[in-house]
């Protein structure tokens, strides 16, 4: 009898230990996507003012501006999904380095001190959210992992676990970059 008693005892506490574990995977993905999302705002934040400074200066480049523009009202609505974060960040990424690149066109912008030090803080924001990606990435792996393998799948799937989207890049930048159409 007494065996029996310690072999439950057992079970309990590795039911105990694989509970807890995926709770805290999951509260870890949690926290670390706030983290992104607090970068992310960030550079939401940044973009009036990055749009308001070189806006004067590109107007053959007004439909960017614009498209900037709405893409940050939308990636700021209430009550949107991580993955609908995780797409907007993807097309904001994208569009920003559409502006900068279109910036190097404007001899007059590059002079502007206060378009450099915009560029300079996007800069850092862009590697701030980078390493934020990244911390984020490795979280979601750890956290799908754990839901996936054997014996912890069978308590993920009891606790309607799913598995988390990693941050990607768009299929335009793994492209090689077309420096003559750069130029056009």
């Amino acid at each position: 009898m007494s065996v029996f008693l310690i072999v439950i005892a057992i079970i309990a506490v590795i039911l105990v230990l694989m509970y807890n574990s995926l709770v805290s995977k999951k509260n870890q993905v949690e926290n670390i996507f706030a983290s992104v999302d607090t970068v992310l705002k960030k550079r939401y934040d940044l973009i009036p003012n990055l749009v308001s400074s070189v806006g004067k200066y590109m107007q053959h480049e007004k439909s960017l501006l614009e498209e900037v523009t709405k893409l940050r009202a939308d990636a700021n609505k209430p009550n949107i999904s991580d993955e609908q974060k995780i797409a907007f960040d993807a097309k904001v990424s994208s569009a920003l380095g559409s502006i900068m690149v279109a910036v190097e066109n404007y001899p007059e912008l590059k002079a502007n001190e206060n378009v450099m030090h915009l560029q300079h803080s996007l800069g850092e924001i862009e590697e701030q959210i980078s390493a934020a990606r990244r911390t984020y990435n490795q979280a979601v792996t750890d956290y799908n992992n754990a839901i996936e393998m054997i014996p912890t799948n069978f308590m993920a799937s009891a606790m309607n676990y799913q598995r988390k989207e990693v941050f990607e890049i768009v299929e335009s930048e793994r492209q090689n970059v077309n420096v003559k159409e750069l130029f056009n």
